[in-house]
């Protein structure tokens, strides 16, 4: 299925993140009712910030519950350590048969530095190249498994081919790793990377690193800048830019239903608040300001938060996106299974079983 205009079908996604919500059980019933409106995604922030479950775990409960959604949960490079970042996200693609994908984020303050007790807090330019450093590593990581580095020989009690087995020994700033993982390599090869690329600290990682790059933008002209300069980055660091899908991210408030957008929202943009750009109004102008903004090039799709969890998510999909489906603008079924698939991206071939790195 091709979308009109000659661009490429929309991309959606929708946070599940509720308040005071603990248990792991009340996050199924929203990514299922997702999952039945074909979104690519669904996100879970998480923070050392405030208190709350593990995103990571949360989802891991979720993955069985589900079948094509993908699942992508904030994950914080600072202070942890990226070789149990790696495989835990990697176990998550396991776990969900090839739809985990990452949210990578920062910490910044000097209260949840002492959290930990390993080190003070640092300028968000600082760990943001940290951040940079921990995808790739985590890459290489996921790579030091060939696809057919297993064996499983009981006659001869040989679980792995050693020589498919690499060590990384990637140094960074921070950190040293010298692998190989724990895990085999995950289903997809690399699980999606996603990185909320509005701050210019974040952005030079998304352009390199990210395979979904999220941007907090009022209006279509101002995303298709950012979009621009993005897609123009990532051409620099020797990327194809049609490997990286942009996506603008809006806080959703579909209020009392069918009503029309307030001034300021609608087709010409939401408006911008403390918690980000906010659209108020009805699910059928939704699907209008999402259609218009895809056919002028300014995104490739939307990553939505609902106000009201449950009341805004079930009006997401049963009105915004059942119109974009009929118009043909958005898929009705998955045509694959994988998150990777969903996202058009192909699987990354392994880094050194293409160039026979040494052991």
């Amino acid at each position: 299925m091709t979308a009109p205009h000659g661009r490429g079908l929309l991309h959606l996604a929708a946070a599940l993140d509720q308040q005071a919500a603990f248990d792991a059980a009340s996050y199924v019933g929203p990514a299922q009712l997702a999952e039945r409106g074909a979104l690519d995604f669904v996100t879970l922030g998480d923070t050392f910030a405030r208190p709350g479950p593990d995103a990571l775990a949360v989802l891991s409960r979720v993955a069985p519950a589900t079948r094509r959604i993908g699942l992508v949960p904030t994950v914080t490079t600072t202070h942890t350590e990226p070789f149990h970042v790696q495989a835990a996200v990697a176990t998550l693609d396991w776990v969900s048969r090839g739809r985990a994908g990452w949210q990578l984020d920062v910490s910044t303050t000097e209260g949840e530095a002492r959290l930990f007790g390993r080190r003070h807090a640092a300028p968000a330019d600082a760990l943001w190249r940290e951040a940079g450093e921990i995808a790739e590593v985590a890459a290489r990581l996921w790579d030091s498994w060939e696809d057919d580095a297993e064996i499983r020989d009981e006659a001869t009690g040989r679980f792995v081919d050693r020589d498919k087995l690499h060590h990384v020994d990637f140094r960074g700033a921070t950190f040293f790793v010298k692998g190989p993982s724990i895990v085999p390599r995950p289903p997809q090869g690399h699980p999606v990377r996603v990185v909320d690329a509005t701050e210019g600290a974040a952005r030079r990682v998304a352009a390199r690193y990210a395979d979904v790059a999220l941007v907090r933008v009022v209006g279509p002209a101002q995303a298709r800048a950012v979009r621009a300069e993005l897609r123009d980055a990532a051409a620099e660091f020797g990327r194809d830019p049609d490997t990286l899908r942009v996506l603008g991210s809006l806080v959703v408030d579909l209020g009392d239903g069918e009503r029309a957008a307030e001034p300021g929202h609608g087709g010409g943009g939401p408006r911008q608040t403390a918690q980000g750009p906010l659209y108020r109004g009805g699910p059928v102008d939704l699907a209008e300001l999402i259609a218009a903004w895809h056919a002028s090039e300014a995104v490739d799709g939307f990553h939505l938060t609902p106000v009201e969890p449950h009341r805004d998510l079930e009006r997401l999909v049963n009105g915004t996106v059942a119109l974009l489906q009929h118009r043909g603008l958005f898929r009705t079924f998955y045509p694959g299974s994988t998150f990777r698939e969903h996202l058009g991206l192909a699987r990354p071939a392994n880094q050194y079983a293409v160039t026979g790195g040494a052991s």
